[in-house]
C-alpha cells in the first residue's frame, strides 16, 4: 500500500489536523462543552492558588509583624479571610467535578469518533476491494484497522480541547496579569507562547519523520509476524526456524530503537519545558519587584503575579506535552486519511434498477427465464505493464456449460474476474445478460453471479453459516441440499457437530478439498443465472470430482456455467471447451 507505507509524510501537521478534526462535526457541541468545562476547571486550579496568596496578603494588611504594605485591589481589606477560605473550598470541589465531566466528553468524543472511523475504514476497503488491496501488505492494513486508529483516541482525547482550553485559559491569565501592569502581561503571554507553541511545534518538528517511521516499521513486523504465523509448517519442515527467529529480533530490536529515540526525545523536551516554567516563574518574580520599586505595582501585585505565573502553566504543559505522542499520532492520522481517501480503481454503481436476469435469479420463474448470456467483445485488458488478455472476445452460450482450459497464466481467471467486473477493461467491453458490466448496478451483478475461487475463504464459523453466506436467511434443508450438490454433506454429517461444528481460523480444521467443497456448495445456494468456476475441482479426488461435474450438468440446464481448469477430465462435461493461450483464445 504505497500510498500509506510511505515513511514521508504527504502533508503537514496541520492539514492532518485539520482533516482530523472536520470528522468532529457530528459531536461539536459535546466538544465546545468540553473546552468550556476544561477552561474552567484550569481557572478553578490556577484561582485556588491565587486565593491562598490572597489570604497572605490578607494576614499582612491586617498588621501582621507591624509591616505596612500598599495595595493594588483594596477589597481585599474589606474582605474576611473565611470568606476567601470558603470559596477557595467550592472552588476546590469545583475543580474536581469540572475535570471529570471534561474527561467524560472527551472521552465520549474520541471514542464515538474511533467507531465512526472503523466503519469508514472498512467501508472504504470494502470499495477498494479487490482491484487494489490484491497482493497488498495485510500485516500494515492490520496495523492501520487496530492500533493507528487506537492512537486517534489520544488526539481526540487529549489534544482538540486541550489547545483551546490552553488558547482561552492564556488569554484570560494574560489579561488577569495585565490587569497589575501591561509588561507583567506581556511577560506572561511570552512565556504561555513558548511553553505552548515554539517548543511543541520544535519538538514535532525534528519527531515528524521518526513518528511515520515507527509507525510503518511497526506495520511491517505486524506483517512479519502474521506471514510467519500462517508459514509455521514450512519453516518448521525446512528447517527455517532459527533464520526467521533472527529476522524477527532484528526487526523488534529496530522498532525498540526507534522507540528509544523517541523516548529520548521526550525526555529533553520535558526538560527544556520545566527550565523555561522556572525561568518564566523567577522571570516574573524580578519583574514585579522591579515594578515595585519603580512604585508601578504594590505589594499585592508582586505575590500574585508571580504566584498566577507559577500555577497557570497547567494548560500549556499539557499542550507541550501532546507533542511527545502526537508525532505518532499524526502519522497515524495520516495512514488512516490516506487510506480513506484512496480511490478504487473499479467504481462501484449504485442504484436499484433490476436487470432482466436479476429479476429472474433465484425464482420459480428462473427455469422458464431467458438469460442473455454473457460475452467479452475485443478485451484488452494488463496488469499495470503486462499484458494479459489482447483483442480477446468470447461469446457464454445461456444454458451451456463452457469451458475454458489452458496453462496457468494464460488469462482464464482473468476472465471470470472481468465479468465479476473487480476489475475494468482498458478496450473492448465484457457483457452479462446484455447489459455492458460497468452499466449494471454493483448489487445486481453481484446477484446474477456466482465466483468460486481457487481459494476458499472459510470463516471462523460454523460449517453452516459459512455456506450460508450465499444466501442470507437459508433454510437449513437450503444448505443441505447445495451441500450434498457439492459432494460434502456425507462428511459434515460424520462431524461431531455436523453442520453446527466450527471451522477454526482460516478454515485451518478441514484439508483443502473440503474447504473448496464448500465453496461450491456456496455457490450451489447462491441461485443465480451465471456461474463462475475456477479451477473448482483441482484439490479433489476423481469420485467428488464427478459428483460435482453431475450436479453442475444438471444445473446448467437453467444457468449458464463457465468453468475453468487445468484437467482435461474436468472438461469433459463442458458443452464446448476453448483452448486459451497467451490472452488468446481457440
Amino acid at each position: 500500500m504505497s500510498e500509506n507505507t510511505n515513511t514521508t509524510k504527504r502533508r503537514s501537521a496541520i492539514r492532518i489536523m485539520g482533516s482530523l478534526i472536520g470528522l468532529v462535526k457530528p459531536l461539536l457541541h459535546i466538544m465546545l462543552a468540553a473546552i468550556i468545562l476544561g477552561t474552567l476547571g484550569y481557572l478553578c486550579a490556577i484561582f485556588l492558588t491565587i486565593l491562598a496568596g490572597q489570604v497572605v496578603v490578607h494576614g499582612l494588611l491586617t498588621g501582621v509583624a507591624g509591616m505596612i504594605v500598599s495595595v493594588d485591589n483594596m477589597w481585599l481589606v474589606l474582605t474576611p479571610v473565611k470568606t476567601i477560605i470558603t470559596v477557595m473550598i467550592v472552588i476546590a470541589v469545583l475543580r474536581g467535578i469540572l475535570h471529570y465531566m471534561e474527561q467524560y466528553c472527551n472521552h465520549f468524543i474520541a471514542f464515538k469518533l474511533l467507531a465512526i472511523i472503523r466503519h469508514k475504514v472498512f467501508a472504504a476497503l470494502r470499495k477498494l476491494c479487490p482491484a487494489k488491496l490484491e497482493g497488498r501488505d495485510k500485516g500494515n492494513l492490520i496495523s492501520i484497522i487496530t492500533t493507528d486508529i487506537e492512537l486517534l483516541e489520544v488526539f481526540y482525547a487529549h489534544t482538540i480541547s486541550p489547545i483551546a482550553i490552553a488558547t482561552l485559559t492564556s488569554i484570560i491569565m494574560v489579561i488577569f496579569i495585565g490587569r497589575y501592569h501591561w509588561l507583567a502581561g506581556l511577560f506572561a503571554l511570552a512565556a504561555y507562547l513558548i511553553v505552548g507553541v515554539a517548543i511543541p511545534m520544535w519538538n514535532g518538528k525534528r519527531g515528524s519523520q521518526k513518528g511515520m517511521e515507527f509507525r510503518t516499521n511497526f506495520g511491517e513486523l505486524n506483517s512479519f509476524v502474521l506471514d510467519s504465523l500462517r508459514g509455521l509448517d514450512e519453516t518448521i519442515q525446512y528447517g527455517q526456524g532459527e533464520k526467521r527467529k533472527e529476522q524477527m529480533s532484528e526487526r523488534s530490536k529496530n522498532l525498540a530503537g526507534m522507540q528509544e529515540s523517541l523516548s529520548k526525545m521526550e525526555g529533553s523536551q520535558r526538560s527544556f519545558t520545566n527550565m523555561v516554567i522556572l525561568l518564566a516563574s523567577f522571570g516574573m518574580l524580578a519583574l514585579t519587584i522591579w515594578l515595585y520599586d519603580k512604585g508601578a505595582m504594590g505589594f499585592e501585585g508582586i505575590l500574585t503575579c508571580t504566584i498566577a505565573m507559577m500555577g497557570s502553566f497547567g494548560p500549556v504543559v499539557a499542550l507541550s506535552s501532546l507533542s511527545n505522542n502526537l508525532n505518532q499520532t499524526l502519522a497515524s492520522g495520516e495512514r488512516v486519511l490516506s487510506l480513506l481517501e484512496e480511490t478504487p480503481l473499479v467504481e462501484e454503481i449504485p442504484g436499484d434498477v433490476e436487470t432482466s436476469a436479476d429479476r429472474g435469479a433465484g425464482s420459480e420463474e428462473s427455469a422458464d427465464y431467458a438469460f442473455a448470456g454473457a460475452e467479452a467483445e475485443n478485451v484488452t485488458f494488463a496488469y499495470g505493464e503486462e499484458t494479459i488478455l489482447e483483442n480477446y472476445s468470447l461469446k457464454l452460450q445461456p444454458g451451456k456449460i463452457t469451458g475454458i482450459h489452458g496453462a496457468s497464466g494464460s488469462g482464464k481467471s482473468t476472465l471470470l474476474k472481468l465479468l465479476m467486473r473487480f476489475w475494468d477493461v482498458q478496450d473492448g467491453s465484457v457483457s452479462v445478460d446484455g447489459t455492458d458490466v460497468r452499466k449494471i448496478p454493483t448489487k445486481h451483478l453481484r446477484d446474477m453471479e456466482s465466483y468460486v475461487t481457487q481459494e476458499t475463504h472459510l470463516f471462523h464459523d460454523s460449517i453452516a453459516n459459512n455456506i450460508a453466506i450465499a444466501k442470507p436467511g437459508a433454510s437449513r434443508e437450503e444448505i443441505m441440499e447445495a451441500a450434498k450438490k457439492a459432494s460434502i454433506h456425507d462428511f459434515i454429517m460424520t462431524l461431531p457437530k455436523g453442520y453446527d461444528t466450527e471451522v477454526g481460523e482460516l478454515g485451518d480444521t478441514l484439508s483443502g478439498g473440503e474447504k473448496q467443497r464448500i465453496g461450491i456448495a456456496r455457490a450451489f445456494l447462491h441461485e443465480c443465472p451465471l456461474i463462475l468456476l475456477d479451477e473448482p475441482t483441482s484439490n479433489l479426488d476423481s469420485l467428488n470430482e464427478g459428483i460435482i461435474l453431475k450436479s453442475l450438468k444438471e444445473s446448467a440446464k437453467k444457468k449458464t456455467v463457465v468453468l475453468v481448469s487445468h484437467r482435461v477430465s474436468t472438461m469433459n462435461v463442458a458443452d464446448v471447451v476453448y483452448e486459451m493461450e497467451n490472452g488468446r483464445i481457440s
